[in-house]
């Protein structure tokens, strides 16, 4: 197998039982753009997302991922994971694709979490009134919100890190930046990618003993300053901020938390972290000693709803 198989992230399928204020968080104030509506479901990207979408809301009786998507860095790539995958016993089959994709392979992790890998995609075509100039840009930066410039990673909660970590290693050709291991030798995180990037997956330890849920999708801001103004926006028009602006040890991240109204985390980046250029990187590990710094470099500390809620929410602990 190439560790070079699976290029990136390509999109995230959220489901929301408030579909339209879902849509309005990330429009209004995230500045997202519709590329389609099909259904109930709504397409979106942000501004320096060159395909079709990044994400999918579709309407659900609960909040949570109904799949992640991975683009392969070729064909023959796409059919090289998909005969491992079919070997692993997680494979599920393929579907004919979606908007703005052609054929996909779908499969789920040893936790749960649906998945699927792609090839073929449709790039974003601006119109004329939103071309730019700009030529590594695919279309003029929004004027509405304070608007995310691309997506970045998603965080799944786990009832064991290290198995699903193992599996994203073996059949999806993922590399371990950063992890945490406790003092019973218990591994509660992993970070880790496929590119320069810190980490397009996150896997946490689900403290409730469930599994297969979602903890948060991540779009990048570049610039720290754009959290604050986001903060700013976001409190005025009544939207939940759970932690931050502040800065992980882990990544080295400036980051803020906040619930979308159907109930989902979302995290704002507001820098890349660093990148990883070292093809001989050796893996950071933190401690349960170190956590203080590795969780929250610096801001206020995370509240204990951060390490239990997910979604589906199938604990006691509630948005407000």
């Amino acid at each position: 197998m190439s560790n070079f198989d699976v290029a990136q992230l390509a999109h995230v399928e959220l489901y929301s039982p408030k579909p339209e204020e879902t849509l309005k968080f990330f429009t209004d104030y995230l500045g997202l753009q519709i590329s389609a509506r099909e259904g109930q479901s709504v397409y979106l990207r942000a501004y320096e997302d060159f395909y079709h979408h990044t994400l999918k809301i579709t309407e659900a009786k609960e909040a949570g991922m109904a799949h992640a998507a991975w683009r392969a860095s070729s064909e023959v790539a796409l059919y090289q994971r998909v005969q491992s995958l079919e070997k692993s016993g997680y494979g599920k089959g393929w579907i004919e694709g979606d908007l703005g994709h052609g054929d996909a392979y779908q499969f789920q992790t040893p936790d749960g979490h649906n998945m699927e890998i792609l090839w073929n995609v449709e790039y974003y075509q601006a119109p004329e009134d939103q071309k730019t100039m700009l030529k590594s840009r695919p279309q003029k930066r929004p004027n509405i919100g304070i608007p995310a410039r691309r997506l970045d990673h998603i965080n799944l909660m786990c009832r064991n890190v290290t198995q699903n970590k193992q599996f994203m290693a073996d059949e999806l050709g993922f590399k371990l930046r950063e992890n945490i291991i406790m003092n019973d030798g218990a591994e509660m995180g992993a970070w880790m990618s496929v590119s320069p990037l810190v980490h397009e997956i996150a896997l946490m330890g689900d403290q409730s003993g469930e599994k297969g849920r979602f903890h948060h999708v991540a779009y990048w801001y570049g610039y720290p300053q754009h959290l604050m103004d986001l903060a700013d926006l976001l409190v005025e028009n009544g939207i939940e901020i759970e932690a931050g602006p502040g800065k992980h040890g882990i990544s080295q991240a400036y980051f803020m938390y906040v619930f979308e109204p159907g109930g989902n985390r979302v995290e704002l980046f507001g820098d890349s972290g660093y990148l990883i250029l070292d093809p001989d990187w050796k893996t950071i590990t933190w401690r349960e000693e170190e956590l203080d710094k590795g969780i929250i470099w610096y801001g206020s500390p995370l509240p204990q709803e951060y390490f239990l809620y997910g979604t589906p929410d199938r604990t006691s602990v509630k948005v407000k």
